[in-house]
């Protein structure tokens, strides 16, 4: 079987060379020929794998991403949609856990270099933009279904965004995954409190609202014979 891109030696051997520069010299001092230098390799190889110096610091990004898609486009209209998009962003925090050590690094890397940063939140909001585009397609036939999907995606990342922070801090310590779970748990509680089939609040406006006027000290057996009789049942 022949190796992809995305799991090329060559590749791997790039994103070692580079933080091992990065490291060293700091990452505005290294250049992408120092980099394929170290890495005993080709600048046409590098361009191959990662259009900019930027990639190579987030090599792994590009596939979650397109595994996250896949994920999504895999659901079954059964499916909960909400338990869908927070199986999706389970498997995003299991990248980073997976590599601890890489991921304190690159960490740590992009709160010292503001591209970088700027860069990461550009990663974030692609991430949501998937969530919300499943979203809105589930949440099609809601009235309030765009708000709510872009609500949701939103608050989908900021939890798993919030534990991820919290553990890359940390150095790396504990277990991500079971932080994240929780996290994840308290948006589906908030969220979807009453499960898939939860019932759009604006789908009742067409309901009767009874109002029923009295004395503050009329009997509650009187106000109750009254509210029934309104509704025809007395």
């Amino acid at each position: 079987m022949s190796t992809s891109p995305a799991k090329s030696p060559m590749r791997d051997a790039l994103v070692a060379a580079a933080f091992q520069l990065f490291l060293e010299r700091g990452y505005e001092q290294t250049t992408v020929d120092d980099i394929v230098k170290t890495a005993g390799v080709g600048r046409r190889s590098f361009f191959r794998y990662f259009p900019s110096k930027e990639d190579v610091v987030f090599p792994d990004h590009e596939q979650a991403l397109a595994q996250m898609q896949e994920f999504l486009a895999a659901s079954a209209d059964t499916d909960d949609p909400l338990v869908r998009v927070c199986d999706a962003t389970r498997q995003v925090m299991r990248m980073y856990a997976d590599n601890p050590t890489f991921s304190v690094q690159r960490y740590r890397l992009t709160r010292e270099v503001t591209g970088l940063r700027t860069y990461e939140l550009s990663v974030v909001w692609r991430y949501e933009k998937t969530l919300g585009d499943y979203l809105r397609t589930r949440f099609a036939d809601r009235r309030d279904g765009t708000l709510r999907a872009n609500v949701v995606a939103a608050a989908v990342v900021a939890a798993h965004n919030h534990v991820l922070r919290s553990w890359l801090r940390s150095g790396g310590q504990g277990d991500p995954l079971a932080e994240v779970d929780r996290a994840l748990q308290f948006v589906r509680d908030t969220w979807n409190p009453a499960g898939a089939g939860a019932e759009d609040p604006a789908d009742r406006a067409d309901e009767d609202v009874v109002v029923v006027i009295t004395r503050r000290n009329t009997p509650m057996w009187r106000v109750v014979r009254e509210m029934e009789s309104s509704l025809g049942d007395g």
